[in-house]
């Protein structure tokens, strides 16, 4: 790990010079503290600041009364016109870290919220028919706001009647299929069925409507303006930081548990296996947590909290023993006393296992990186970049013939186990070049001449790629090292770095902590001096799929940086020659263009593009149940899509692994699922036979060529 201690020099450094950026501050309120805390910031830090004047003020305010009313379903246009008066303001509000606008809309949907529960408390009381030809737009950006509170309650109305039609449509049309086997119900039923349904959604989503708080609203001002900087610089309340750390290091100190919200209560969604709550055996999926208690203190009621605050007294330090009082599933009640561990999330880990088409190719290493983690600044911390190199070492213990990197649905994450395991591939040179809104670029470069695996390399990607992901198989690409197979990756090519608030403002320690923002203050360029933003990575070899004609990646965000380039780094490696990538092109293509399930997810695709922009659906039965069937008729083609076992496809688990699996039942039960879905993977198949082409067409794997057509199972 050569390169963590440059990256920690960097950052304190980057501390160093934010540690006084100001006198003490000109406010004293805590929200004021903030605005004034991430405005210093984006001056200072942002990679590309942009002048805060009134286009940056349109820009907030657009997408503030987007996000608090994303529907068009609370505010009227007088509402609006009321708001409008800040419309060229919100600049000089937050440079005086004032929040007037921010006051008004934030009363103004809280009316607006009570009153729509009134206007549902009316409606819902109401017979509704399906008879009359009518319509509903469902997408905001086709609508305008209600003219006043009576057209608002027009489209409260349409609305729930929309809700009430599809849940009544799909139990007639489920109850007139020729298999059904149930008792059948007249229409009345059937109606009044759909509008218990509906109620329990609605009260559900009132329930949590009720729970929003002004810090979550203020929080929500602050991602719009932090946003209009670019879409990744955000504030993190000091709690989203604590989630962010453990979703980045795989571990928290807590009692193993997912928890989800069951109306005024909380319940167990999920035991993690190996957990304190897992050795216990007494909790339980779907037990509901009435009050919590922390040992030797009185116990707290939870009734009512909100799921993240339940969370927050529920985790605690390893050692500490917390009691917590639920109701079972059977109705009895059980006091359960669980003392908290570090838990280990493990889903979240790299993991291998050895695949073999039989006849064709076999011993091929699978490497699954579902993000790159790191927790390096912790003792014993994770790094997913150790942890690859562990699993290379295993699949070259059982003499694999070549090794397949997923990257696919990796949305990134640390930039120095990124170096670190390109690093892995190669004997030495520059991996990615980093730079601030200043100065030249910093060179990350690989300073090991060892090379820990020297043979054929497959990198998968596709469009849901991003950041880290798209730097090593960009670095890949660029050395000819590896051959990357997929889609084009997302485009996120920015480098955000974390800034705690209560380090840099100094005093007001009683309105402290602040929390932290996350701000992008670097770019990143491929050793070739191009940018993965916007364009990602164009795989050497393209495979299709559903997304193929969707607009996405970080090119269709808005205030997205934009595509640079600067001057390329000399690079070369000796390790592996690809001389024949139009061959290995044609031989992919003429497979996929022969293969039905790449035609069919061809042909999906093609459907998504054309079903995407349909949003305004009819209200009454017929002309809504004629639109579901020529829509299920469609489905119906593509619903095998993914769902059954390639035949000739034989995945198994290192031999290395097989004895953790079998004295862990939950792990079993997890991998079980996971080589299963590896079974029915299309683009994990055709890859294998891209593996195989690339062995037999490339002198740099000459010696590998008989051995990949003997089966070794």
């Amino acid at each position: 790990m050569t390169y963590r201690s440059s990256i920690i020099v960097a950052l304190l450094l980057g501390f160093l010079a934010l540690r006084s950026f100001s006198p003490k501050p000109p406010v004293d309120d805590k929200e004021g503290l903030i605005v004034y805390g991430v405005m210093s910031f984006l001056n200072q830090v942002h990679y590309q600041p942009k002048p805060v004047d009134n286009n940056f003020s349109k820009a907030v305010y657009d997408m503030f009364l987007e996000r608090i009313d994303p529907s068009k379903r609370y505010f009227t246009a007088d509402d609006i016109k009321t708001l409008s008066y800040y419309e060229d303001r919100i600049d000089e509000e937050v440079q005086s870290s004032k929040l007037e606008f921010f006051e008004k809309a934030n009363d103004l949907i809280t009316k607006r919220l009570a009153q729509s529960r009134t206007y549902y408390d009316e409606i819902i009381k109401k017979d509704f028919s399906f008879d009359k030809k009518d319509f509903i737009e469902l997408d905001s950006e086709k609508t305008d706001w209600a003219k006043n509170e009576k057209e608002l309650k027009e489209k409260w109305e349409k609305f729930l009647k929309y809700e009430m039609l599809t849940r009544y449509e799909r139990k007639l049309h489920d109850q007139n299929k020729a298999d059904f086997k149930g008792e059948k119900k007249t229409d009345k039923q059937l109606i009044a069925e759909a509008k218990e349904d509906v109620e329990k959604t609605f009260t559900d989503w009132f329930g949590r409507m009720d729970k929003i708080r002004r810090s979550d609203r203020f929080e929500t001002f602050l991602s719009s303006v932090t946003n209009y900087f670019d879409p990744h610089s955000e504030y993190f309340n000091p709690k989203e930081k604590e989630d962010f750390d453990i979703n980045m290091g795989g571990k928290l100190q807590g009692i193993g548990a997912r928890l989800s919200q069951d109306g005024d209560y909380v319940k167990v969604a999920e035991i993690i296996v190996g957990g304190p709550a897992w050795k216990g055996k007494k909790l339980g999926v779907d037990d509901q947590i009435r009050s919590v208690t922390q040992k030797g203190e009185q116990p707290l009621d939870i009734t009512g909290m909100r799921l993240d605050d339940v969370v927050q007294k529920i985790r605690g330090e390893a050692g500490t023993v917390v009691i917590l009082d639920v109701k079972k599933k059977d109705g009895t009640f059980e006091k359960i006393e669980i003392t908290r561990e570090e838990v280990i999330i493990d889903e979240s880990f790299a993991k291998s296992a050895i695949i073999d088409v039989p006849g064709q190719i076999n011993k091929i290493g699978y490497i699954y990186l579902p993000k790159f983690y790191s927790s390096f600044e912790a003792e014993g911390g994770n790094s997913c970049a150790v942890d690859v190199a562990k699993e290379l070492e295993k699949l070259k213990a059982e003499n694999v013939n070549g090794v397949i990197l997923d990257l696919r649905n990796n949305s990134g994450g640390s930039l120095a186990d990124v170096v670190d395991m390109s690093g892995l591939f190669i004997e030495k040179g520059p991996i990615v070049q980093v730079k601030s809104r200043e100065g030249s670029p910093y060179v990350y470069a690989d300073k090991d001449p060892s090379v820990q695996y020297d043979g054929a390399l497959i990198v998968m990607v596709n469009h849901f790629s991003a950041s880290a992901s798209e730097i090593l198989a960009a670095a890949m690409q660029d050395y000819g090292r590896a051959i990357i197979v997929g889609s084009p990756t997302f485009g996120k090519g920015t480098v955000q770095r974390f800034y705690d608030l209560d380090r840099v403002i100094r005093g007001n320690e009683d309105l402290k902590p602040l929390g932290s923002v996350k701000m992008t203050m670097q770019k990143f360029f491929r050793i070739n001096g191009g940018s993965t933003q916007h364009k990602g990575v164009i795989p050497d070899i393209e495979l299709p799929d559903t997304y193929k004609y969707m607009e996405y990646g970080e090119k269709e965000y808005d205030y997205a940086l934009d595509y640079t380039e600067i001057p390329a780094q000399k690079y070369s490696q000796n390790i592996v020659s690809i001389e024949h990538m139009d061959k290995l092109k044609q031989l992919s293509q003429a497979r996929v263009s022969a293969n039905p399930t790449f035609t069919l997810i061809e042909e999906n695709a093609l459907r998504y593009k054309k079903n995407k922009d349909i949003s305004k659906l009819p209200l009454d039965l017929k002309g809504y149940s004629d639109f579901m069937d020529a829509r299920e008729k469609e489905d119906d083609k593509f619903d095998g899509l993914g769902k059954n076992a390639i035949s000739d496809f034989t995945i198994k688990n290192l031999k290395s692994d097989l004895e953790g699996l079998s004295i862990d039942e939950g792990k079993k039960s997890r991998n079980d699922e996971w080589i299963n879905g590896l079974k029915k993977d299309v683009y994990l198949y055709e890859t294998m036979l891209i593996m195989k082409n690339m062995i037999e067409q490339e002198k740099s794997f000459a010696g590998y060529v008989e051995k990949i057509s003997i089966s070794d199972n």
